[in-house]
């Protein structure tokens, strides 16, 4: 969370809700919504860090809010961010953890797993379809994740069923 923020933070000034809801329209349904918590415990860590600074403004009839903006380090965190790869593909995946230490367990059998995570990932496929069809089309970003989601997912499908060709 700390780096989405500072990289909303990039764009101007804002304080945590208004953080919150920038996230929430640009990412759409599909994403875990932020939970505001957590949102202003991050600003904390990234104002004590000097990566933002924060200033309280008086409103009238309601209490203060804190605007945050952007210090040069936090300028410099995002640019760093947007410089960096993104992680490599996952190799620890639980559930080929699982599917390699059924056999000697004794406590699953190697096909019913494939056959109960297939199910998963299809449930979870006709799910994201739906968020698809009740995502507002114009939300190109939010349309995006969610096409990703489908994609990985396929993938995923197409693994197990090369894992149960190979285990059959």
């Amino acid at each position: 969370m700390r780096l989405p923020l500072l990289a909303l933070l990039a764009k101007g000034p804002a304080h945590g809700y208004e953080l919150k809801q920038a996230l929430e329209k640009l990412l759409g349904a599909a994403y875990p919504q932020p939970n505001i918590g957590q949102i202003y415990v991050t600003l904390g860590r990234l104002e004590k860090a000097g990566l933002i600074e924060g200033e309280d403004v008086a409103q009238t009839a309601r209490p203060n809010k804190r605007i945050y903006r952007l210090t040069p380090a936090g300028r410099e965190a995002v640019a760093a961010w947007f410089e960096e790869p993104t992680a490599e593909p996952r190799v620890r995946d639980e559930f080929f953890m699982k599917l390699a230490l059924a056999p000697d367990s004794g406590a699953a059998d190697q096909i019913a797993l494939i056959n109960k995570q297939r199910r998963h990932y299809l449930n979870t496929m006709r799910d994201l379809s739906k968020l698809a069809a009740a995502e507002d089309r114009d939300n190109r970003v939010a349309q995006l994740l969610i096409e990703g989601a489908m994609l990985h997912l396929q993938a995923d499908l197409d693994w197990l069923e090369r894992c149960q060709e190979e285990l059959e």
